[in-house]
């Protein structure tokens, strides 16, 4: 592996961007969705194996003390060595100083325990596809 990390979203293929979140059960928005949501993020990172994007994460951070992340993505094939894990680091620095909110995709809270995020007794969620979301496990 020859692994290029970027923090910009100069010449970014979008479409790729939806076809990881597609293969990793995630969000499945347009590709311009995501490219306004990625342009509109404090901060961005994205990963690529030589040319090919082999995943992405990114976060809404007021510079002060508040910061969530989102879209926290690697390709199935290149999970469990580490690039999850580089991602999210690299996010929290950027962000630093600031807590962090998140919520995993149901079965990837393990990830981010061993990260040391911790499960919260008082989030709340306001989706606006909430029979969905309930449905793929995310609220009661």
């Amino acid at each position: 592996m020859n692994l290029i990390f970027r923090t910009d979203t100069a010449d970014i293929d979008w479409q790729m961007v939806v076809i990881i979140l597609r293969e990793t059960g995630m969000a499945n928005y347009t590709a311009e969705r995501h490219k306004q949501a990625f342009e509109n993020s404090h901060t961005v990172v994205f990963v690529f194996d030589s040319e090919k994007m082999i995943g992405f994460g990114r976060a809404l951070c007021d510079g002060v003390y508040q910061a969530a992340i989102y879209d926290v993505a690697v390709l199935p094939e290149y999970q469990g060595k580490g690039i999850g894990k580089i991602i999210v680091d690299r996010i929290v620095r950027n962000c630093g100083g600031c807590s962090f909110i998140l919520y995993a995709a149901p079965g990837k809270e393990g990830f981010y325990e061993k990260l040391n995020f911790r499960r919260m007794k008082t989030g709340m969620a306001l989706f606006t596809d909430q029979e969905k979301m309930k449905i793929r496990g995310f609220t009661e």
